[in-house]
């Protein structure tokens, strides 16, 4: 097993990643009956695919000697209704660190090859932005 989500009441969910014990909780979004006092199942998927892509260029990157830290990216999830569902996702990574042409398209390239990149459906957008030092 990877994760337990109990559910605790209020269109609250407390999540457990069984192996190291950390949690984090959901909550329904004030746009479909919750608090929107936490991340929302739907955040949590858009901000995986941000996740998952500065993961692989943090391997990419150690990989290569070059240093990522202070690195950070900005999402931004669009919903569709009829069904409810992700639609698009904007990711723009903010890059503060000098690199040649050759190391960006590499980092770059790497990230749009992350896992959540290919089990994401095919209908939902995606707007992915690098913006250098």
């Amino acid at each position: 097993m990877t994760s337990k989500v109990t559910y605790l009441g209020n269109l609250r969910t407390e999540c457990t990643h069984l192996q190291s014990g950390n949690t984090y909780i959901t909550d329904a979004p004030i746009d479909n009956n919750g608090n929107g006092e936490a991340f929302s199942p739907t955040d949590t998927v858009a901000t995986g695919l941000a996740n998952c892509m500065m993961t692989v260029m943090g391997i990419k990157a150690r990989d290569m000697a070059v240093d990522m830290k202070g690195a950070f990216a900005e999402v931004t999830k669009f919903m569709a209704a009829d069904p409810r569902r992700i639609s698009k996702i904007k990711v723009v990574f903010k890059m503060p660190f000098t690199a040649d042409e050759k190391t960006r398209d590499i980092l770059e390239r790497t990230a749009k090859t992350c896992p959540v990149q290919y089990s994401l459906h095919p209908d939902i957008e995606r707007d992915i932005v690098f913006l250098w030092d």
